[in-house]
């Protein structure tokens, strides 16, 4: 029941008893002191103002309010807040007043002929309901608060807005798709509509089921590539006919043909595939792979991806280091040695000889830590720490060169089981599998093994040998099989396993072969066989060339993004999206050649629409020294460039880093009417489609109009209430002195 004007009390029970009962006491001392002084006026006076003195204080403690009301001076407010978001462009609302083969309109064109005040306006005067001439109808648009509004759908935000620019608010109706996306729950706005009395109603536009649609769902380009040298561009299409299609997919370089490829997608699934280019030439390319329109695809707008890529010549630094010049080294040596991108240097131990490997390439000892550093990617063979070969510095040099340098590092052990002493050492935490102490020199078999590809390993690019998952698949399972293999238990916590035994199992499951880690800024590659030379029977070095090429180029990438000639600055992730948290890293040449490991590195970088931001890089301390390190969250797509910078060597570096939009409104999207009707459950409201707006116009046209507001003036605490019982206190005890009452 609502409160009426006038004076009003919140005593509680236990104060109105003992309130009465002190009111009754005080009165009763009161009376028997007038009469001890033989009823004297001045003390009958003065008895009485105790008595309205401890009145007043009990009066206090009811908490007394004067409630007055007052007819707000503006009319009762409906509020018709409609979404702008870019989800509302997507054609799925069949509207009855076209004809039947005009097809779907979007949901924006579905919600403008309500946008018209005429449409709003009280239609009839049910009890209590506002004159039609009295009430004052908006429209209020809303999407969101990012810097690209229309990016983004904020049910909470639109909602409060409208709560905190209006009042006398007698409803509000949103027309929306309820696709939220963005912002703090729209129940918590909801709440605070009922807490208040504020109706809120929603006209639900959009369907309930997914339109017939083919979707390019992704396109992961690298960010650079090597002229001359094979690029493959993975993507991915999903679909949502419901029969199987056969797909073009053309990548276009720069606007010309470059690629093209028919996939076929299965009814109601998706597919990944990858397309391959070859860069004729360096410079700066944008890459385009677009879905050839289908005569079912209701939505054209998501049949394209573009992203941009750096083509440049390629020189990577490899280094080979092996105790025994077992075959497998002989052929990996020569595969790196005729990549025409691969500059290999070789240190063969040979530790019953009194003499290392020597010759074109080869060096005479393991490099200083300076001249370590240049090398992008390091393979160890057969090796390990003891006498002419490794010492327990090289391996803190190699454990920094993957920590904080971006290197790569890939173990190949052997059968003479010298690998088994890297596992205790500073490389420990480095190498990707748990081995088998009881086996340091590993199994061999009579029977050949054969490899076979985890779903990850179907997946990476790593272990791509043919152009389909299929023919790959089929591929590593024809491949000349192995007679040794490393004594494994199990892959690292952290580790990823590419590919395992076909037949051979520990406790933990298949033997795995081939399994990558990231260490730091860097990659770590575990081989567990050393017949990949084998690969070449009846095919030459069709696949063990490409395989190693891979590997190589992979475990050099985040080096090779961007280097100058003293500063050396890379990003994770690769292609990051809107509102990750990218890491930027740099390595900096001081005057010595060696690595700066304390200084001020700053970035700045500088957003699509021109927006800067200073970024101050940490120096790295025990592994990470020389790496400087920090981070900044991304808030637009496009392209950023980022501008790197010494204060101690004045080395600078200039690069970009492609950010992709979250399309956080991709069209298509099925509407949600879920959050729509938790919305207006929880404000008292109503949910309807637009062929049921003329029902909610009937429920509006009845809602009561506005209460006037009432206004509390608390007396118990206002400061004229404290003043007038200090000046009766006052009034009290000076006339007790001037009576002569002690």
């Amino acid at each position: 029941m609502s409160e009426q004007p006038g004076l009003s009390f919140v005593p509680s029970d236990t104060m109105l008893i003992v309130g009465v009962v002190l009111l009754a006491a005080t009165a009763a001392l009161c009376v028997l002191a007038w009469r001890r002084s033989g009823f004297r006026g001045a003390t009958g006076w003065l008895e009485l103002l105790r008595f309205v003195l401890v009145a007043l204080v009990i009066i206090t403690l009811c908490q007394p309010e004067w409630l007055s009301s007052r007819s707000s001076e503006q009319l009762p407010t409906l509020a018709i807040l409609w979404d702008q978001s870019d989800s509302m462009h997507t054609r799925d609302v069949v509207s009855a007043s076209l004809p039947a083969n005009a097809g779907a309109v979007s949901r924006a064109e579905a919600i403008t002929p309500l946008l018209n005040i005429s449409v709003w306006s009280p239609t009839g005067t049910g009890e209590g309901s506002a004159p039609q001439d009295a009430l004052n109808i908006v429209f209020e648009p809303f999407s969101s608060l990012q810097d690209l509004a229309e990016q983004g759908t904020d049910l909470n935000q639109g909602l409060l807005q409208v709560l905190e620019n209006h009042s006398n608010l007698k409803g509000v109706v949103m027309l929306t798709d309820g696709d939220w996306n963005v912002g703090r729950s729209p129940i918590e706005a909801a709440t605070r509509f009922r807490m208040q009395g504020i109706p809120v109603f929603a006209v639900a536009v959009g369907s309930r089921t997914p339109l017939p649609d083919l979707e390019l769902l992704s396109m992961d380009a690298p960010t650079f590539g090597v002229a001359q040298k094979s690029l493959r561009v993975p993507f991915a299409v999903k679909s949502s006919l419901g029969q199987d299609r056969d797909v073009s997919l053309t990548l276009r370089a720069n606007g010309e043909p470059a690629a093209s490829r028919v996939v076929r997608v299965p009814a109601m699934g998706e597919i990944q595939q990858n397309l391959t280019w070859t860069p004729p030439a360096t410079g700066d390319y944008i890459l385009s792979l677009q879905l050839a329109q289908d005569p079912q695809d209701r939505i054209a707008d998501n049949n394209v991806i573009e992203a941009p890529i750096a083509i440049r010549q390629e020189q990577l630094k490899v280094l080979v280091i092996e105790s025994y010049p077992r075959w497998e080294y002989r052929y990996l040596r020569n595969a790196l040695e005729r990549d025409p991108g691969v500059n290999v240097t070789c240190l063969l131990f040979h530790p019953q000889m009194r003499k290392v490997g020597g010759g074109r390439g080869y060096i005479k000892r393991f490099p200083s830590a300076g001249e370590l550093s240049r090398f992008d990617v390091v393979f160890l063979g057969d090796v390990g720490v003891g006498p002419k070969q490794l010492a327990a510095a090289h391996l803190s040099d190699l454990k920094q060169l993957v920590s904080a340098q971006a290197a790569g590092l890939v173990f190949i052990p052997g059968r003479y089981g010298n690998q088994a002493s890297l596992t205790t050492g500073p490389l420990a935490d480095l190498y990707p599998v748990i081995v088998d102490t009881a086996r340091p020199t590993g199994i061999g078999d009579s029977t050949p093994g054969h490899f076979a590809l985890t779903q990850s390993g179907q997946r990476s690019l790593l272990t791509r040998l043919a152009d389909t998952d299929q023919d790959n698949a089929d591929l590593w399972n024809r491949l000349p099989g192995f007679h040794w293999f490393a004594g494994v238990k199990r892959a690292a916590a952290g580790s990823e396993i590419l590919a395992v035994h076909d037949r051979q199992s520990t406790a933990a499951g298949r033997v795995p072969l081939i399994v990558t880690k990231t260490y730091g800024t860097g990659k770590v590659l575990f081989m567990g066989t050393d017949s990949a030379w084998r690969w070449r029977e009846g095919v030459e070095d069709r696949y063990h060339y490409r395989f190693w090429g891979q590997v190589a180029r992979w475990m050099a990438y985040q080096r090779q993004k961007v280097q100058g000639k003293s500063m050396r600055v890379f990003a994770t992730p690769d292609r990051p999206h809107v509102d990750d948290r990218v890491t930027l890293n740099a390595n900096v040449l001081n005057a010595n050649g060696g690595f700066l490991e304390q200084g001020m590195v700053t970035v700045q970088t500088i957003s699509p629409s021109g927006r800067t931001q200073s970024i101050r890089l940490e120096a790295g301390e025990g592994d990470s020294r020389g790496l400087f390190t920090g981070s900044f969250v991304p808030e637009e797509p496009g392209n950023y460039s980022l501008i790197a910078a010494s204060a101690e060597t004045g080395a600078t570096v200039q690069t970009n880093l492609s950010i992709q939009g979250l399309n956080r409104e991709r069209q298509g999207r099925l509407a949600r009417f879920d959050v729509l009707e938790e919305v207006t459950s929880v404000a008292k409201g109503k949910l309807v489609s637009i062929a049921e707006v003329r029902r909610l116009l009937d429920y509006l046209a009845k809602l009561p109009a506005p209460e006037p507001i009432l206004h509390r003036t608390r007396i118990w605490s206002h400061p004229a209430w404290a003043g007038l019982l200090i000046l009766l206190m006052g009034v009290f005890w000076t006339g007790r002195k001037m009576i002569g009452a002690v």
